[in-house]
């Protein structure tokens, strides 16, 4: 075993004494139980005799088509491989899993190819019964040996975060060809269960594991909804509605997927986007620019009520949008040039003048829910998980005093910059007239801040002036959406905007976000390089928690590890989401806890002749 790995199933073991949890498999009593559902904690909201889901319309019109609007391109159609940009609604419109999920709740699955799930206690084991109904869209039925092909296929040829999650597990067996059983002895790992039951199934009789990495533009055969129909590369993708769908009258699926036909049309510049909406060449748009919210939308079709305009609040932790250091970089190796360059950023004076004031800002990954740490003293439990976890958190960070840089919103606020400056020269740059230089080799303090947006470049532009103030030199380079995306996955960039969209139930994908070996994994979302035992332990434990006040406590403590490395500048918090429509495309009134759900809509029917 790897240091690394005694460091972390030591810190796994004190933190689950710290936290009153079960250090290894099978310290609880054994209790197997066959379910229609499981939740991460707790129970399934939704009652086994359930005839459709709160948040879709069981009485929905069938029929239609859905124009889908998306900026980039695509060079093919399979969304489980690191190579080539795929289109990602494959995955779920086309492939389906196991099971799905309850979008009212923070993290529970309903039976979908499987009609039940069996585990214990202690989930060292998980085991799916498919429902013999369950078809391929060739009519192939899906068997154990499917899902089992499956499950190999992704853990050697996968994604990334597939090779992870699938790797844990000890052995996969078929009792008979209708049952699967995982065996997770060892994985320590409670959300295990519901990965697998998330886990892509592909038709073992139509996928040739020799050419599976490589892209492709033929449509795969999944179990879901749709077909491919059409393919016009890099432009657009046509899915049909298969009529033949074997899980269309599940209570699960009951108001979902309303549209004969949806159609996937990319474009590769912002602009350009939008024009083609207010042409009305999309249907719906989910906006991401505040002054394009603000005052964009006044046009003849939204004046006169084709275009709605929807503000949807969500029970989820706010989406954040990072200005993300490459720690790989020496310019950013110094903690303290990180800690600087946050102080330099003045939010307030872009908030004011480019976003309205619409926007707030917090320090952590976690924002507005339960689970964020910032502003919030660590309790007792949090405390001694941290110790447990050899972190190193600032005094401030730990009681909740810790509060980012609020400036004067002139754009020229002294008090910050004299702070930033004192920082730097810690670290050892000095200015030399208008220029920050390091001490020793007399070499400037330079990067490239790297944007493919309208909004992305202009916050670039505004910091760019802000550090130039205190003798930074640093360019802005815009590329196009492709080229944007090659350089975050292989981590050719200095400093770059992103966001990672959290639940409420953050578990494996922590450690594709944050953990220390996806740092060295092309295509993970490490992209800041984090490379920290504490954090590592920490995203092991919050897997191991069994109530949800433990596994909150959990999660706060690593919203604390990450916000004491200043791995990234937080620029804000998007509280709500602007989803902008045409008339003919109509929604449930009730919205779902995750927000929009496009497989819930359908299209407005004609109104009938008098």
């Amino acid at each position: 075993m790897s240091a690394f790995g005694r460091i972390r199933l030591r810190a796994i073991a004190c933190v689950a004494v710290a936290l009153g949890l079960s250090p290894v498999p099978g310290a609880r009593e054994a209790q197997a139980t066959e379910s229609y559902a499981i939740a991460m904690h707790g129970a399934p909201a939704v009652p086994a005799d359930f005839t459709h889901m709160p948040y879709a319309n069981p009485d929905a019109p069938k029929g239609g088509r859905l124009v889908w609007g998306a900026l980039g391109t695509f060079d093919s159609l399979n969304p489980l491989i690191v190579r080539g940009l795929a289109v990602q609604q494959i995955r779920g419109f086309v492939v389906e899993s196991l099971m799905t999920r309850g979008n009212d709740e923070a993290f529970t699955l309903y039976g979908l190819l499987a009609k039940s799930v069996e585990t214990d206690d202690a989930r060292s084991y998980v085991t799916f019964h498919l429902d013999p109904r369950a078809r391929f869209s060739d009519g192939k039925p899906v068997a154990a040996e499917d899902v089992l092909f499956s499950w190999a296929l992704l853990r050697d040829k996968g994604r990334p975060n597939h090779r992870q999650y699938y790797s844990k597990v000890a052995k996969a067996e078929t009792p008979d060809p209708l049952t699967v059983r995982f065996d997770l002895t060892g994985a320590n790992d409670r959300e295990l269960p519901l990965i697998l039951a998330l886990m892509p199934v592909l038709p073992k009789h139509a996928v040739n594991p020799a050419t599976f990495e490589e892209t492709t533009m033929t449509g795969p055969v999944g179990s879901g909804p749709y077909r491919v129909t059409a393919v016009k590369p890099g432009a657009s993708v046509t899915l049909t509605r298969n009529s033949d769908y074997w899980a269309r009258d599940l209570p699960v699926n009951r108001g979902l997927y309303n549209f004969d036909e949806i159609r996937l049309d990319f474009y590769r510049e912002a602009n350009g986007e939008f024009e083609a909406f207010k042409r009305g060449l999309y249907d719906f748009r989910v906006e991401g620019e505040p002054l394009r919210w603000h005052d964009g939308y006044d046009f003849p079709a939204a004046r006169s009520g084709e275009v709605i305009r929807d503000v949807i609040k969500t029970g989820m932790p706010q989406p954040s949008e990072f200005l993300v250091f490459n720690t790989r970089r020496p310019v950013f190796a110094d903690i303290r040039v990180r800690q600087a360059l946050t102080l330099l950023f003045d939010f307030e004076w872009i908030n004011r003048n480019y976003f309205f004031g619409l926007y707030a800002r917090s320090a952590g990954f976690f924002a507005g829910s339960e689970l964020s740490a910032y502003g919030r003293p660590a309790d007792e439990r949090e405390r001694e998980f941290l110790k447990q976890a050899s972190a190193h958190i600032p005094p401030d960070i730990l009681d909740g005093s810790y509060h980012l840089p609020v400036s004067d919103g002139s754009g020229r606020d002294r008090t910050t910059l004299r702070k930033a400056l004192a920082l730097l020269s810690e670290a050892g740059y000095d200015l030399n007239g208008t220029v920050l230089r390091q001490r020793a080799t007399k070499a400037p303090l330079t990067f490239e801040i790297l944007v493919t947006t309208r909004d992305q470049e202009r916050i670039a532009l505004a910091y760019q002036r802000d550090l130039k103030r205190a003798g930074i030199e640093v360019s802005v380079r815009a590329v196009d959406p492709v080229q944007f995306d090659q350089r975050r996955l292989g981590y050719e960039f200095d400093m770059l905007q992103n966001r990672w969209d959290q639940s409420l139930s953050p578990g494996n994908e922590q450690s594709f976000y944050w953990g220390s070996q996806a740092a060295d994994i092309p295509g993970t979302r490490n992209y800041m390089g984090a490379k920290d035992p504490a954090i590592d332990a920490l995203i092991a434990a919050l897997l191991e928690a069994h109530e949800r006040p433990a596994f909150v406590a959990t999660v706060r403590a690593l919203d604390r590890a990450l916000m004491s490395g200043f791995y990234a500048i937080p620029l804000f918090n998007v509280q709500e989401q602007w989803l902008a429509r045409w008339n003919r495309i109509e929604r449930p009134a009730t919205t779902a806890l995750t927000g929009y759900l496009p497989e819930t809509w359908w299209q407005k029917p004609d109104p009938q002749p008098q």
